[in-house]
C-alpha cells in the first residue's frame, strides 16, 4: 500500500501508507497522497529501495556520491517478524543501519527485495580474489520463504544454503510468501509457499509436489530440457507468480498463479512450470536474433534491421494497447450486463456451464438454475429488484402516453381556433 521512488540526484521519496514517525518518536503508518522526501539520507545517494507490507529496505551510498562497492543497507518500519534484520522485533520509525551490511562488513550489498514480511539481500564477498555472491534472508519464515530449511522466524541476516557458489547471482525478488533468484549461468531457484510458486493455500498440488519449499528448488527450463535458461537478464515476482526475462531481453517466461491473466499466456490457469509469455511475437527477425545470441554469435544487427525491429515493436505495442482497451470495455460491459440480469458480479471461476461448454449462453436456463438454487430471502430480493425495474418501465410508458395525449390536445385546439 505504499510507493517509493529515487530521483536523478539519488534522493528518496515515498507516498501512500508509509511508515513515519509521530511527534512522540513512535512508528505510525500514515497516508500521504503526494510524494514526501525521506530526509534521513540527505547527503548520500539512494541506489535501490524495496518495500514489503509495512517495512522498507534501502541500499545507500557510504559517501555523498555512489561509487561501485560502497553500498550499505538501511531498514525501517514494522518489525514484528524481524524483517528489518536488526536482531530484534522492535519496529523503527526512521532508517536504521543493518550491521551485517554496514561499511565495516565483509559483505557488499548489490541487490535487495522484500516480501510481505520478509527480506532478501544479494551481497558480494569483499577482498576476495574470486567472485563470491550469496543470498541472505531474514524475517517471517512460516511458509519457507527464507529458504533455511525451517519455518522459523529469523531476526538477523542469514545466508541461504543450497545455492550455487561458483556463479554470480544477478537478480533477486520476493512475492508475498516466496523468493526467487537467477544466476549468470541461467539457473533459477525458488523457495517458499507451494514449492516456491507462492500459489497460496488453494493450489491444486498433490503427492510429492505438496507443501512448501523450505530449501531452494531449481526450476527446470522447458527451452533446454535442463536447468539453465539462455541469456538470463532479470527475475521479478508478483504476489503469487514469477516472471523471468531471458534470451538477452528477447524472451520472457512466467509461472505461478495465473488469475486475471498475469502470466500472459492467453489463459487464467495456474502454471507449475515456466511458460513463454506471448509478447513480443517471435517472428523471423526476432527468431534469428535469438538463435544468434543462443549460439554465441557476436555478429551485430545492422542499423536498417534495428530500425525495422523498432518500428515493428512500436506497431505491436500500439496494437496491443488498442486490444487491451477493447478488452477492458468488453469486460466492463459483460460485468454490468451480468449484474443487471443475475444480481451478482461475473466471476470467471464460477462461469455457467452453458457458457463453458458451448458458444451459446442460455440466459433463460441459467436464470432458472439460479431460481431453483435460491432460498426464500433471495427470491424475495429478486422479486423486489424486478418489480422495481418493471415499475420504472410502466412509469416511463405512462409519462410518454400522457405527453402524446397532451400533444394531440394542443394540435386539436390549434386546429379548432383556425376554423371559423
Amino acid at each position: 500500500m505504499m510507493s517509493f521512488a529515487i530521483d536523478s540526484l539519488g534522493g528518496l521519496w515515498m507516498w501512500g501508507s508509509c511508515p513515519q514517525q509521530t511527534d512522540a518518536g513512535e512508528l505510525c503508518i500514515s497516508s500521504s497522497s503526494i510524494p514526501l522526501p525521506v530526509w534521513d539520507f540527505h547527503g548520500h545517494t539512494v541506489v535501490k529501495v524495496a518495500c514489503g507490507n509495512e517495512h522498507v529496505v534501502a541500499a545507500v551510498s557510504v559517501g555523498e556520491t555512489y561509487t561501485e562497492g560502497d553500498l550499505v543497507c538501511y531498514a525501517w518500519g514494522n518489525n514484528n517478524h524481524g524483517q528489518l534484520g536488526l536482531g530484534d522485533k522492535e519496529s523503527r520509525s526512521r532508517p536504521v543501519l543493518i550491521s551485517a551490511f554496514s561499511e565495516g562488513s565483509s559483505w557488499e550489498v548489490y541487490e535487495i527485495a522484500c516480501g510481505a514480511s520478509h527480506t532478501a539481500v544479494l551481497a558480494n564477498k569483499k577482498s576476495s580474489d574470486q567472485i563470491e555472491s550469496r543470498c541472505w534472508t531474514f524475517g517471517l519464515g512460516d511458509k519457507g520463504q527464507l529458504g533455511h530449511g525451517t519455518t522459523a522466524t529469523i531476526c538477523s541476516p542469514q545466508p541461504v544454503d543450497g545455492l550455487p557458489t561458483g556463479s554470480f547471482l544477478i537478480s533477486l525478488d520476493c512475492g508475498l510468501f516466496h523468493t526467487t533468484i537467477v544466476s549468470s549461468d541461467g539457473e533459477v531457484w525458488c523457495w517458499g509457499m507451494e514449492r516456491g510458486l507462492g500459489l497460496c493455500p488453494d493450489a491444486s498440488f498433490s503427492g510429492v509436489d505438496e507443501g512448501d519449499a523450505l530449501y531452494p528448488i531449481r526450476v527446470q527450463s522447458p527451452e533446454t530440457n535442463g536447468f539453465r535458461f539462455l541469456g538470463p537478464v532479470q527475475i521479478s515476482c508478483g504476489a503469487a507468480h514469477t516472471v523471468l526475462v531471458a534470451g538477452d531481453g528477447y524472451r520472457m517466461w512466467a509461472w505461478g498463479r495465473g488469475r486475471s491473466g498475469v502470466l500472459g499466456r492467453g489463459q487464467t490457469a495456474d502454471s507449475y512450470i515456466p511458460c513463454v509469455v506471448m509478447w513480443p511475437p517471435l517472428d523471423e527477425n526476432f527468431q534469428e536474433i535469438h538463435e544468434d545470441q543462443a549460439g554465441g554469435s557476436t555478429s551485430r544487427v545492422n542499423d536498417r534491421t534495428s530500425t525495422e525491429l523498432t518500428q515493428k515493436l512500436s506497431a505491436a505495442s500500439e496494437e496491443l494497447q488498442f486490444l487491451r482497451s477493447k478488452l477492458t470495455l468488453m469486460e466492463r460491459y459483460a460485468n454490468i450486463l451480468h449484474i443487471s440480469i443475475f444480481r451478482k458480479p461475473l466471476d470467471e471461476r464460477a462461469l455457467p456451464r452453458s457458457l463453458q461448454e458451448s458458444s451459446v449462453f442460455d440466459i433463460r436456463k441459467e436464470f432458472e438454475n439460479i431460481l431453483d438454487a435460491a432460498d426464500t430471502d433471495e427470491l424475495n430480493r429478486l422479486e423486489i429488484f424486478y418489480r422495481s425495474m418493471l415499475s420504472g418501465v410502466k412509469d416511463k410508458l405512462l409519462k410518454r402516453r400522457v405527453q402524446e395525449m397532451v400533444q394531440q390536445c394542443i394540435i386539436s385546439l390549434s386546429a379548432g381556433r383556425q376554423n371559423p
